[in-house]
C-alpha cells in the first residue's frame, strides 16, 4: 500500500436515480439512502435529504419543493446533486476527519456524455473530495459482484439501476462491448402508472407504483409454486377526481410491464449480438450476472434465461454492488498495473 492510500479515505459512490449508495475501504456500505432532497422554495436551503426527504415527495407545502436532483442516470439539478453528497459525507466522516485526502470513485452510465461527466465530477469536488474519478457502472458492478474481471475471459453484466441499463461484456479488466439505454426502475414505475390511468381511470403516485412493482410485480408467467397475487391500491378517479379504491393482480402488473422489461430483453440480445465468438462462448459456459435493483423484479433472470439461452444469476448483493465495486476499484487496478508493469520489464 503506497504513502496516498495509508492517509486516505477511499470511497465509492453508486450516484443513482433512485438511491444514493456509498461505501468507504475497509468499512463497507454505510449510506443506503433515497437520492431526494427538499429546499425551501427561493431561498434553496436544505430542509432535509435521503429518506427523510423521500417521505415529503408529493406532499410538501408551498413553500418547501422536494426533488430528485438525479434523473436518467445523471445529474439533473447540480446544485442539489452537490449539498446531497456533502450530506451524506458529513454523516460519515467527521469534520476534522476531512482534512485527510477524500479520494472518490462514482459509477456513471457508460451513455452519458463528457458534460454530463464534468456535472458529476464536480459535484463531488464541490462536497470536499480532493480527487474524483469515474467509472463505467458495470465495470464497477462486476467488482462488487466479485467477477475476476481481470481474468482473460468473457464476462457479461447487465446492470438495471433507476434511470438507466448497462449490459457489457468485460475481459482483462476492460470493456470489449458495452451499451446502455436510459430505461430503468423509474419507466416500470411510469408504466405502471400509464396502465392503471387507461385501463381504470385511476390516477396514482409513482410510490403506489413502486410498491405494486416490489410487491407483486413481475417479469413472467407464474408457475405452479408461484401464484397469482393481489394488492389494493388507492388514487384518484380521473373522471371525478374523487379519491377510490382498486384490487390488482399481478397478472395485470405483468402485461403493464411488457414494453420496458422487452426492451431490456432485447438490449440484452443485441450485446451478445455484437459479442467475439470466444468471449460469446465463455458467457454461455459463465452465464449473465445481474446487478442493480431493477434486477430484482420478480421473474426477470428466469426470462432472460429464457430468452437468450444463456444461464443468468443475480449477483450476490445487487443493489449494492456499483458502489462496493467503485470503492474496491482503487485498490484493484493499481495492483492490475504493478502486474503489467512486471510484464512491461520482462519485455524491456
Amino acid at each position: 500500500m503506497g504513502f496516498l492510500d495509508r492517509f486516505s479515505t477511499d470511497i465509492g459512490i453508486d450516484l443513482g436515480t433512485c438511491n444514493t449508495l456509498i461505501y468507504v475501504r475497509n468499512k463497507g456500505i454505510l449510506i443506503n439512502e433515497p437520492s431526494v432532497v427538499a429546499v425551501e422554495r427561493g431561498t434553496k436551503n436544505v430542509v432535509a435529504v435521503g429518506a427523510e426527504a423521500k417521505r415529503m415527495l408529493w406532499k410538501t407545502p408551498g413553500d418547501i419543493l422536494a426533488i430528485r436532483p438525479m434523473a436518467d442516470g445523471v445529474i439533473a439539478d447540480l446544485d442539489s446533486t452537490e449539498k446531497m453528497i456533502r450530506y451524506f459525507i458529513s454523516k460519515i466522516i467527521p469534520k476534522h476527519k476531512l482534512i485527510k485526502s477524500m479520494r472518490m470513485k462514482i459509477g456513471i452510465p457508460s451513455c452519458i456524455t463528457d458534460v454530463e461527466k464534468r456535472a458529476v465530477q464536480e459535484a463531488a469536488l464541490k462536497s470536499g473530495a480532493k480527487e474524483v474519478q469515474v467509472i463505467e457502472e458495470s465495470l464497477a458492478a462486476a467488482i462488487g459482484a466479485q467477477i475476476p474481471i481481470h481474468e482473460p475471459a468473457g464476462h457479461m453484466v447487465c446492470d438495471i439501476g433507476g434511470g438507466t441499463t448497462e449490459v457489457s461484456v468485460i475481459s482483462l479488466g476492460g470493456m470489449v462491448v458495452t451499451s446502455a439505454i436510459r430505461l430503468g426502475g423509474d419507466e416500470f414505475d411510469e408504466a405502471i402508472i400509464k396502465h392503471v390511468r387507461s385501463v381504470h381511470n385511476l390516477i396514482i403516485g409513482q410510490q403506489t407504483a413502486e410498491r405494486l412493482k416490489i410487491e407483486i410485480g413481475n417479469a413472467c408467467q407464474p408457475t405452479q409454486d408461484i401464484k397469482t397475487e393481489k394488492m389494493e391500491i388507492k388514487g384518484g378517479d380521473a373522471i371525478t377526481g374523487l379519491p377510490r379504491r382498486l384490487e390488482i393482480d399481478s397478472v395485470e402488473v405483468r402485461e403493464a410491464l411488457k414494453d420496458p422489461v422487452t426492451q431490456i430483453v432485447e438490449e440484452i440480445k443485441r450485446t451478445l449480438a455484437k459479442t467475439p465468438p470466444e468471449l460469446a462462448a465463455d458467457i454461455v459456459e459463465r452465464g449473465i450476472v445481474m446487478t442493480g435493483g431493477g434486477s430484482l423484479l420478480k421473474g426477470l433472470p428466469a426470462l432472460i434465461q429464457k430468452e437468450t439461452g444463456v444461464p443468468v444469476f443475480l449477483a450476490e448483493k445487487p443493489l449494492e454492488s456499483v458502489a462496493i465495486g467503485a470503492g474496491q476499484a482503487f485498490e484493484l487496478f493499481r495492483d492490475m498495473s504493478s502486474d503489467r508493469s512486471i510484464y512491461d520489464n520482462l519485455n524491456n
